[in-house]
């Protein structure tokens, strides 16, 4: 499959295994010069994708789905190689599985005009088209699946797409990439591997209409800076830093293991993750052992070994964020229930998963996000205090409440500052139901119906009413 894609000896970016460091392969390094041209062929292949209609574009992509799934183990093994996520669990071949999935509902989706007014006078009804040309910029966590999630509905609505992968693990995608354009046609989809400088100029490129990054805080605000000058429309997906609060009385036992997986999937490398939790003190200490007791017990190592579910930490600056982060809770006197040191025995970027007590709300940990195998729990006595605490930082991409009555968690959901909330569970996502974040977590609402509308434009076609 690599050769397919990566550049030729002695050219290109040396790309790492996660979790060994060996040099998987090489990847091409695009110029802005290729860039433009990618762009202009998309734009060029454009209006003739957008004239297929909704019901050839959808065979397409159902097929393209196919091609997907034939492939999956493959591109699972390269995705564990490069990003580090292990086969089993929720990860690589779990990644491969949602992206076919996620491709078929994109296929599916029935997006109908919506009637706004129908009487004897006037027939209004707002339509939506394709808005042209999407620049679709992924990250290195999940670099799969977040790339379908831009590009599927893209591509459904009409539009072409020109996408640039993580600098950290653009030989996944692009491989995934090469299998879809096994089965569409020329131009439709384009996968560009490059620098920031390239990712800059897509955000600022006059024909791209509409802009689809996930990734952190800073750079979306340098994207949208970027593409001011073309008023690309955004939809941007930033961090997080979720909070999750337990309820009073909540049985520990009971929801532990979905507390730990809601905080540690993808070793904690998600941008939906549970980074902070907030439990009463009638069950801190209860959950606060149940949660070492699993973050002690739970197989960590090369993803490549079937019996893995965690894995390394996917670059050395975010090894290096946790590593301070946990350093400064330690110095702070925090209490290290479990974990807290890197696993130099399992590799260079591995980091013991590490449940993190006794931590005061100002702590590093708690207010910046960690992204990685490392969960601070704080104390509360007072509910409305938990919830002051919860809705402090200016982020709200997810949050969860945790009860053993679901119907007390949902009433008490609202309160929550954030574009979901969770009740009993945290991360979870469902291709028809839509998620965004509020204040700097970003805007704009993936999946579902609303998922298409955002890459698209609207219009109002309005003439003459029924005969009376």
């Amino acid at each position: 499959m690599l050769d397919r894609i990566q550049a030729p000896e002695g050219a290109g970016r040396e790309i790492p295994d996660a979790a060994t460091r060996e040099v998987i392969g090489r990847a091409p390094v695009a110029s802005v010069e290729d860039l433009d041209d990618a762009i202009a062929r998309a734009k060029a292949a454009q209006p003739a994708w957008e004239a297929l209609g909704h019901e050839k574009r959808s065979e397409l992509l159902l097929a393209a789905a196919d091609a997907i799934d034939a492939n999956a183990e493959g591109l699972a093994y390269l995705l564990s190689r490069e990003q580090g996520k292990p086969l089993n669990g929720p990860n690589a071949r779990f990644e491969l599985g949602a992206c076919s999935a996620w491709l078929r509902t994109n296929a599916t989706t029935v997006i109908e005009p919506q009637v706004l007014v129908d009487d004897e006078t006037l027939h209004a009804e707002l339509v939506y088209k394709a808005a042209g040309v999407v620049g679709a910029i992924g990250p290195w966590n999940w670099p799969l699946m977040i790339t379908i999630w831009q590009i599927g509905p893209s591509l459904r609505m009409g539009n072409t797409v020109v996408a640039k992968p993580s600098e950290y693990t653009p030989l996944s995608v692009l491989a995934m990439l090469a299998v879809m354009n096994e089965v569409l046609p020329a131009d439709v989809l384009i996968g560009v591997s490059g620098d920031r400088e390239v990712g800059a100029r897509l955000a600022s490129h006059p024909d791209i209409d509409k802009i689809m990054f996930t990734g952190s805080t800073a750079t979306g605000r340098r994207i949208i800076e970027s593409s001011a000058g073309n008023l690309a429309r955004l939809t941007l997906e930033l961090g997080g830093n979720d909070a999750g609060i337990v309820l009073p009385g909540t049985d520990a036992s009971a929801i532990a293991e979905d507390l730990f997986w809601g905080a540690f999937i993808n070793t904690g490398q998600t941008c939906a993750a549970m980074k902070r939790l907030y439990v009463h003190d009638s069950v801190y200490d209860e959950v606060v052992d149940a949660l070492a007791a699993i973050a002690e017990q739970v197989p960590m190592g090369n993803g490549l070994d079937e019996g893995n579910v965690l894995g390394p930490l996917q670059n050395r600056p975010q090894f290096d964020i946790v590593s301070r982060l946990v350093d400064d809770a330690k110095s702070r006197g925090a209490r290290i229930v479990t974990g807290g040191e890197p696993a130099s025995d399992l590799g260079e970027l591995f980091y013991r998963p590490t449940i993190v007590a006794d931590i005061d709300n100002d702590a590093a940990l708690v207010q910046e996000e960690q992204f990685g195998p490392a969960l601070p729990v704080i104390r509360y006595s007072d509910v409305d205090e938990a919830f002051e605490l919860a809705n402090s930082l200016d982020v709200g991409l997810g949050a969860s409440v945790w009860s053993s009555d679901p119907d007390e968690a949902r009433a008490v959901a609202a309160r929550m500052q954030s574009g979901t909330v969770w009740i009993n569970s945290h991360g979870g996502l469902h291709p028809m139901v839509p998620f965004g974040g509020v204040k700097s977590s970003g805007y704009g609402l993936e999946f579902g119906v609303e998922g298409l509308k955002s890459v698209a434009v609207t219009q109002v076609v309005s003439g003459p009413g029924r005969k009376a």
